[in-house]
């Protein structure tokens, strides 16, 4: 779910402990002045009424949202968590079943059935688990509390623009309780960017449309950097010669926490040039396609351009190469 984004993410954003919280203003009187901004951003009485007026905070929201737990799990346990045999057996029934509509997607953004399929997996379980949390109620207690307000606060008005755009009625726009919406689990800023209206039909509905849901997936890759025919990356192993010989390769200095994880890109000819294998021992093939090395949980990988947009979906390497290897296993 896009819910996982947030979790996996949650000690990052969390404040260190220790440090003493801004206690949050009156829920009424925060509302109040949300409304006020809303209307002074033009939407209409009408929106306000349907969507913000009235509301209240919900106590089980900004319970999960204080008891996140860090996720200290390999990646072999979060995979086989993820990557269950029924994810898997159904992940191939949907490979055949929607055929037609994932090529038409691959050919209209790049990205091929098994990346979209594992992402959809992992997201809402095939469209079967999207959250029934009513988003504009998940969003308000988030941004009322003070620990990342900003951010919620700017979601709520993006999920604003969203009912007052016509794309979804706002008592049936529901998901997870950190707002993250349908199948794709987008929250509101990721729909606006990146959903597309792929049957046609004049609405963006990454609820109940499967065509939708699944192009939009490929739409956020694409609009990521996605390089059609270009793989994710491979697992690799280093041995204590070849460790030595890539010391000298630096971390990356920016991007998302999980960017500044991973090493400078290299050719990946220079990485088998100082030693590093195959998985199973064998020699890295002849490519001049820039590669940076990523370590977890005692496992190695090697991961190309592509990788970097898994990373855009969810700043997470348990989280992306969780989809690059479940997608290997849908192929």
């Amino acid at each position: 779910m896009r819910l996982i984004a947030l979790l996996l993410s949650a000690a990052l954003l969390a404040p260190a402990q220790g440090v003493i919280q801004e206690a949050p203003k009156p829920f009424d009187a925060w509302l109040s002045d949300v409304i006020a901004d809303a209307r002074a951003r033009g939407f209409s009485e009408e929106l306000l009424n349907d969507t913000l007026v009235g509301l209240q905070p919900l106590p089980r929201v900004v319970e999960r949202d204080r008891s996140q737990t860090e996720f200290t799990r390999t990646l072999d346990r979060y995979f086989r968590a993820l990557a269950t045999p029924r994810i898997i057996r159904l992940g191939r029934q949907h490979a055949t079943q929607d055929r037609t509509l994932l090529r038409s997607i691959q050919t209209t953004y790049g990205v091929p059935p098994s990346i979209v399929l594992a992402i959809w997996a992992i997201e809402s379980h095939y469209g079967e688990f999207t959250g029934a949390t009513p988003v504009f109620q998940a969003l308000a207690t988030l941004a009322w509390e003070p620990r990342r307000s900003d951010f919620f606060r700017g979601e709520l008005f993006k999920a604003l623009t969203i009912v007052s755009g016509g794309y979804i009625d706002a008592k049936t726009m529901t998901g997870s309780w950190a707002g993250a919406m349908g199948q794709p689990q987008f929250m509101p800023s990721s729909y606006l960017e990146h959903a597309v209206d792929f049957d046609k039909d004049g609405l963006r509905d990454i609820w109940r449309s499967t065509p939708d849901a699944l192009a939009s997936i490929a739409s956020y890759l694409n609009d990521y950097g996605w390089t059609a025919g270009q793989a994710w990356g491979r697992e690799v192993t280093i041995t204590a010669d070849a460790r030595e010989k890539i010391r000298d390769i630096p971390m990356r200095t920016t991007g998302c926490t999980a960017t500044r994880m991973m090493t400078e890109r290299r050719p990946l000819n220079s990485w088998g040039e100082r030693g590093v294998r195959l998985k199973s021992g064998g020699a890295l093939p002849g490519s001049d396609i820039p590669a940076s090395l990523v370590e977890t949980g005692g496992r190695s990988f090697l991961v190309y351009p592509n990788y970097d947009a898994l990373l855009g979906y969810n700043c997470a390497h348990l989280y992306a190469l969780s989809v690059a290897m479940l997608a290997d296993t849908l192929q």
